[in-house]
């Protein structure tokens, strides 16, 4: 019997030389189902602030999220009250799940249908909630003197 290779079958991939070394061509299958149900903003500012609220939520730092998050004339009673109810409030750990579900989603593109707004000065989102089969979504956000900010 002959020895087993432990190297796996390579496929036949074009190969280029660039002096410091070989690149290696893959070929496109084109793009996945979820990449094609995809649909983000295309504002550069507002991509990265959802970003930097992702990265928030991830980290679960509730109160950094808050203050890049609600509006910028939001009292700051308001503003303490909101950030009471997603941290110790009686439904804070449903509330905060179902927000950051929400805000990834819009972050990612996944389940939205819609963009609406000139996405220079505001844009809504329109999705379906990631959590919730069936359950239509929509979140404003407003920019003011380049910071953007859910819309009350």
């Amino acid at each position: 019997m002959g020895k087993k290779s432990r190297k796996p079958n390579k496929m036949n991939i074009p190969k280029q030389s660039t002096g410091e070394g070989v690149l290696e061509h893959y070929t496109s299958d084109g793009p996945s189902e979820e990449e094609l149900n995809c649909l983000q903003t295309s504002s550069a500012s507002l991509q990265t602030k959802l970003d930097l609220l992702t990265d928030f939520a991830l980290n679960n730092k509730r109160s950094d999220f808050v203050n890049a998050f609600v509006p910028l004339d939001l009292s700051h009673s308001d503003i303490d009250a909101y950030l009471h109810e997603l941290t110790i409030g009686p439904e804070a750990d449903g509330q905060w799940t179902n927000l950051i579900a929400e805000v990834a989603a819009i972050t990612a593109g996944r389940g939205v249908t819609k963009i609406e707004g000139d996405q220079i000065t505001n844009t809504v989102f329109f999705f379906q909630h990631p959590l919730f089969p069936g359950c239509d979504r929509e979140v404003s956000f407003i920019c003011t003197n380049g910071e953007w900010r859910a819309e009350g």
